[in-house]
């Protein structure tokens, strides 16, 4: 990591002031990792809107806050794939806040069917989760379907276009700079080498010369050089990167044309998402704009195979929502530090 990425994320660590009021939106956030992003923002003093697809578990998340003193957060029902529902969201902020200062793109889908009792009786280790034999392992009790496929690539990044999009004429009023954070995942990286190896994930059939070895999730280098090409990369790229991709899906060709068979759309809907962020960072230098894997984090979306808690998975998320005006932009962050894509 450079020396100014170094000091910049210092300040952050030391950065206790908080203005007086800012707003937020967070979706996809009655349970899991964003009930627990909206917790952890609302005890900051931010005002949260929390978002959810259903309205009376989105009530009861609320509620649950209220009890627990966060009276700074409201419920408000969204679809992330509904142009009308967001539309609705945006009215309602620019009504109530005028202005939005934070937004939290967490919704997500996981492109899977599955089995959850066979997967539990399979035992797999929460450390083989990332070995090339995975994939192999779970095909008895996961199920990807193509219409799957296009669920799990609409939520996790065309879901996320359209809510920020939409938002964006308020997001742009912060008077301090907004905060756009993109929950992604380790799935999205691209590099092929790892620094900074995770305890909880090393296998011995990764390791390299000492180095762990990821697995690359989009084939060929022309592809992997198009997403890296920060200053020419446009979201016309990625939706054709998305239709190959979809098109081997189809096809039944993604082993043959060597893209992930490990959740492969929940992994190509990451790494897209990592370069739309890049994308919006170039266009909005006067915000902060950031993606970040939380960490392994047992939730519904990975069946409950993750093994750090939910309040630990959200703290890289909140730091990214409260980045003072110093703080680095159009970065990955692995949990609460920046990484490499």
């Amino acid at each position: 990591m450079a020396d100014s990425d170094s000091s910049r994320l210092a300040e952050i660590e030391n950065s206790g002031k908080h203005e007086a009021e800012r707003y937020g939106v967070v979706t996809g956030a009655n349970k899991g990792i964003g009930f627990e992003i909206v917790r952890q923002l609302a005890s900051n003093g931010v005002t949260v809107v929390l978002t959810a697809r259903n309205k009376v578990r989105g009530n009861e998340a609320t509620a649950k806050l209220h009890q627990l003193g966060l009276s700074n957060v409201v419920f408000h029902q969204l679809n992330v794939l509904d142009q009308a529902s967001v539309e609705s969201l945006a009215d309602f902020l620019s009504q109530k806040f005028g202005r939005l200062d934070i937004l939290v793109n967490n919704a997500g889908a996981s492109g899977a069917i599955v089995d959850e009792d066979e997967l539990k009786a399979l035992g797999i280790d929460s450390t083989a989760w990332l070995s090339g034999k995975v994939a192999k392992m779970v095909q008895s009790v996961m199920k990807y379907t193509y219409e799957e496929a296009e669920v799990c690539l609409n939520t996790n990044y065309c879901g996320v276009q359209i809510v920020t999009e939409t938002l964006l004429p308020l997001l742009q009023l912060s008077s301090s700079g907004a905060r756009i954070v993109n929950v992604s995942s380790l799935r999205s990286e691209l590099k092929k080498v790892r620094k900074r190896p995770m305890k909880w994930y090393i296998m011995p059939s990764q390791l390299h010369n000492g180095k762990l070895q990821i697995l690359s999730r989009v084939p060929g280098e022309s592809i992997r050089n198009e997403l890296g090409d920060i200053e020419n990369l446009t979201e016309e790229k990625l939706d054709g990167i998305l239709q190959i991709f979809l098109k081997d899906f189809k096809d039944n060709a993604l082993e043959a044309n060597g893209w992930s068979l490990m959740l492969p759309a929940y992994s190509m809907s990451k790494v897209v998402l990592n370069a739309y962020t890049r994308i919006l960072a170039r266009k909005y230098p006067n915000m902060c704009i950031n993606c970040v894997h939380p960490g392994y984090v047992n939730t519904d979306l990975n069946w409950h195979t993750g093994v750090i808690t939910t309040e630990e998975g959200a703290r890289g998320p909140v730091k990214c929502a409260l980045i003072p005006d110093v703080g680095p932009t159009g970065c990955y962050f692995d949990q609460t530090e920046v990484a490499e894509f």
